[in-house]
């Protein structure tokens, strides 16, 4: 089935409008530039200097053109060295802001009976205050490595590993339907760059929001106008 507007800026394919939200157990989300506004690295990288030179990585890996998400975060993450830690917390005040209709998904999917994942290339200082904001379930994340209040410019390796990447992400997914004893057919999963594609290919309903032309074209949901929230136009 070649891909149709719905409505005006919502693609579907390979789908039969309305679904029913309640069908689905599990929503998995990416966080930048999907749940929020921003892509984290970027914003702390600002704080050295160094913005156009991590963006101009970070843009060609959500486009797909470097394969490696994790020597692109790796390289990315040692641009940081000496950042201060209260950067974060600043960019976190002054720079985040959730994405138009993320509080009101998550609200419906709770509503319905979902669980909320949140699964990301960024970090868990980010992440937790995000998870904590929209009362999200499960969040797995990056974990940057700092001594003396600054950033070192490495990733702390955690338990299930050191970095959540493409294939982290599709095994989150994975994992969390297996704990919660469902077919990954019952997972929703969102995303708009080309580390979230392995997870959106595992899951029944895979959604690009204002997404890289790559994730448009394989998604099953394309929401290329407006909020999040436009996904319940199509599950409902």
């Amino acid at each position: 089935m070649s891909p149709s507007e719905f409505a005006p800026g919502l693609v579907v394919q390979r789908l039969a409008p309305p679904l029913k939200l309640a069908d689905f157990k599990l929503i998995a989300f990416d966080m930048d530039s999907t749940l929020i506004n921003i892509e984290c690295i970027d914003e702390i990288a600002d704080a050295v200097g160094k913005k156009a030179e991590v963006a101009a990585i970070t843009e060609a890996t959500m486009r797909g053109e470097i394969k490696d998400f994790k020597e692109s975060l790796r390289r990315r993450v040692a641009l940081l060295e000496g950042v201060p830690v209260a950067s974060l917390q600043q960019v976190y005040d002054e720079r985040l802001r959730l994405n138009p209709g993320a509080a009101e998904l998550v609200a419906a999917c709770k509503a319905a009976g979902l669980k909320v994942l949140l699964v990301s290339g960024g970090f868990t200082f980010f992440a937790n205050r995000v998870k904590e904001r929209l009362g999200i379930d499960f969040a797995r994340s990056n974990l940057l490595d700092e001594a003396d209040e600054k950033l070192t410019g490495r990733v702390v390796v955690q338990s299930w590993g050191d970095i959540c990447d493409g294939a982290e992400k599709r095994r989150t997914l994975l994992e969390v339907a297996s704990l919660l004893g469902i077919s990954p057919a019952e997972a929703i999963a969102v995303g708009d760059g080309a580390n979230d594609l392995p997870m959106m290919a595992e899951a029944g309903l895979s959604v690009a929001y204002h997404a890289k032309p790559k994730v448009r074209e394989q998604a099953m949901v394309a929401i290329n106008e407006g909020g999040l929230d436009r996904l319940l136009e199509i599950v409902r």
